[in-house]
């Protein structure tokens, strides 16, 4: 049974009205990350969620952005470039990606064109050690608007001339299970690279932070903040 509260339909109102359909048709109502999130995030605010599993947090990350995309692709302005960037420590996060990503990329595309609405599909890659040669290459030829990768293979893809520049238009920052690579040589790494990304750029993407442990959330944050100089949405369970 739908039960979206009138806040939920305000909040819903910053996105695209077959985006909002999208949701509307596949949920019953926001969570409260979805609901206090999305507002902050579409405003380039600093956010910070505390969340238990399983409450839409990775969602409320990647939705907005996708919306954003399709706004782009329906105005026949996306480009091929990378715009979204995605970051996790952990290569197995297939049904994470299917549920959050994927299912969204495939629903809002699958709507548009019940409508007759001409748009570029999104393309979204993983890039890993694991990735090929010829992978690599077929995504250096064509790049994905949303790149999947590791705190090991960004720091490799920064050091790359040819793929770097893929990275120019780069919107959006979303890392995941932060609290995995919190006090680890793997968290130096990434924060280098963070930093080393924002130089290139030369502007603040804004970013999302998913899932730090409770008791170093402001230390985290406060840290990445100072270093780095982005704007954050984070993202962490109760």
């Amino acid at each position: 049974m739908k039960s979206f509260t009138q806040t939920d339909h305000n909040v819903l109102e910053l996105f695209e009205d077959y985006v909002r359909e999208w949701i509307e048709t596949t949920f019953d109502r926001l969570t409260p990350p979805q609901r206090q999130a999305w507002p902050l995030i579409a405003d380039g605010k600093n956010t910070l969620i505390f969340s238990p599993t399983g409450s839409g947090k990775t969602l409320a990350a990647f939705l907005f952005c996708i919306n954003e995309l399709f706004k782009l692709s329906v105005s026949n302005n996306l480009e091929d470039t990378i715009y979204v960037l995605y970051i996790s420590p952990l290569r197995a996060l297939s049904n994470d990606i299917h549920r959050n990503l994927y299912q969204p990329l495939r629903g809002i595309f699958s709507l548009l064109r019940n409508r007759s609405i001409h748009c570029t599909p999104i393309r979204s890659r993983v890039r890993t050690g694991d990735t090929t040669a010829a992978e690599r290459a077929k995504m250096a030829r064509k790049p994905p608007h949303i790149l999947i990768t590791t705190p090991e293979t960004l720091y490799i893809i920064l050091t790359t001339k040819k793929f770097r520049e893929h990275l120019k238009n780069i919107q959006y920052v979303i890392v995941d299970e932060i609290h995995a690579l919190a006090g680890s040589k793997r968290g130096v790494q990434l924060s280098l690279s963070l930093e080393r990304l924002t130089a290139f750029l030369k502007r603040n993407p804004v970013a999302s932070y998913h899932r730090l442990c409770q008791v170093a959330i402001a230390r985290m944050a406060d840290i990445i903040t100072a270093r780095i100089r982005i704007k954050i949405f984070s993202l962490t369970n109760t």
